[in-house]
């Protein structure tokens, strides 16, 4: 769930964000959120929220958070696959200076205009007519780390507005090396101009191995659906899907799954971020929730045994907060298997599953999820042999198989 964030980090008041609360100030400007599936999951077991009661028997639910600077799809990402950046990626809260812009334009053959922070449905409206007559590229950014250019497409075809951004990808490079460049193609005259589908991220190769690595090594399948597999350049990823709306990135997931018998669907829910966030659409925020809410009540019957279902954010993007970026918030944490699910339909509580913990938690729980199965069935060949007495074995190089294996085992290696 794209830009869900629920609650102000620790450090928030570094970014301008203290006191940010994205979903509970939704569910305030809206009078209360009706989402019965999370709450029985225990959404409201998390943070308080309006209209969301606590979970008299939640799954494990709790706060994630980030480990490194940043408040924004790309790192939030990055980190709940296991990669933590030390140093911010660069902003240019003045826009980017003429030297960039030189060698952008000599790059890319276009020039450039507006180059500054600005909304981004904004730009196309302030600037729109301007690069209708001129050709120029709308080019903005945020408090994020990005460089967003936008094109009409009737005035530069869309092929040629990416091909635009791989060489300004290619050109913000060392210090200058934004997290993103995104191609923005819209449509529409003035005063009723509109973005298309057609958005497309460059993103900055990630700079460590992700637990995406250590699954396809594993030979499990990763599918990356919406602005995923951009996120993460490809690396890791087995094979990605369009999803452009919230509908069509559900509707992808359920074609996966259907064909699936083991591996690794990671969506992006977009509309809550890109949608309605930034634009500060309350009821479009609240609607979006809604219809996740009923997707989620719909895929939890069909959930098998082993099947995993983890519900997190990367970021927040409260609309009661000045301004229309990013804030750097908590990510809200739910996560059930098929199993747990059975259990609590036959009347077994399951106890208060809390927890808090760092983003990375989430690849973690993937990898170990889809990894064990493989150990114990190694460990049980092994049991066969018949070996008298029976071999002691010790993995070096991870703390979380050589655990897995005294679990296993019931002796310690020596």
């Amino acid at each position: 769930m794209d830009a869900c964030g629920v609650g102000a980090l620790p450090d928030a008041a570094r970014y301008g964000d203290q006191h940010t609360n994205t979903l509970a100030h939704v569910a305030e400007a809206v009078g209360g959120l009706e989402l019965p599936t999370l709450a029985r999951l225990g959404l409201g077991s998390i943070v308080d929220l309006q209209g969301v009661p606590a979970s008299e028997n939640p799954v494990i639910h709790g706060r994630l958070h980030p480990l490194g600077p940043g408040k924004d799809s790309v790192t939030g990402h990055w980190e709940l696959m296991g990669i933590v950046v030390e140093d911010p990626l660069p902003t240019y809260a003045e826009g980017f200076p003429a030297s960039v812009i030189a060698r952008l334009a000599a790059a890319m053959g276009h020039e450039v205009i507006c180059n500054r922070p600005y909304n981004g449905i904004a730009a196309i409206e302030d600037f729109g007519s301007e690069h209708l007559r001129t050709g120029a590229l709308i080019l903005y950014t945020s408090q994020d780390s990005v460089l967003q250019l936008a094109a009409h497409v009737e005035r530069i075809a869309p092929e040629d507005l990416y091909r635009a951004c791989a060489e300004a990808r290619a050109t913000m490079s060392g210090a200058h090396a934004v997290g993103r460049v995104i191609a923005r193609p819209f449509t529409g005259t003035d005063g009723a101009f509109r973005r298309t589908g057609g958005r497309r991220d460059f993103t900055l190769r990630p700079p460590a191995r992700s637990y995406l690595q250590e699954l396809e090594q594993a030979g499990v399948e990763v599918h990356a659906v919406g602005k995923v597999g951009d996120l993460f350049a490809g690396v890791g990823i087995t094979h990605s899907h369009a999803g452009a709306t919230n509908a069509q990135a559900l509707e992808q997931a359920d074609a996966v799954l259907e064909g699936l018998e083991r591996g690794l669907v990671f969506v992006n829910l977009i509309e809550t971020d890109q949608v309605y966030g930034h634009r500060k659409d309350v009821q479009g925020f609240d609607r979006a929730l809604r219809e996740l809410d009923a997707d989620l009540s719909r895929r939890l019957t069909g959930m098998r045994s082993r099947d995993l279902l983890i519900v997190t954010a990367d970021h927040g993007v409260d609309p009661a907060h000045a301004g229309t970026d990013h804030t750097r918030e908590y990510a809200p944490l739910l996560a059930v298997t098929g199993e747990m699910l059975s259990a609590r339909a036959s009347g077994t509580r399951g106890g208060v599953a809390r927890h808090d913990g760092p983003l990375a938690d989430v690849g973690a729980t993937v990898l170990r999820s889809e990894t064990i199965a493989d150990l114990r069935a190694a460990l049980a060949a092994i049991d066969g042999f018949g070996l008298d007495p029976p071999p002691r074995i010790l993995i070096t190089g991870s703390l979380y198989l050589a655990g897995e294996v005294l679990a296993v085992n019931g002796t310690p290696p020596v």
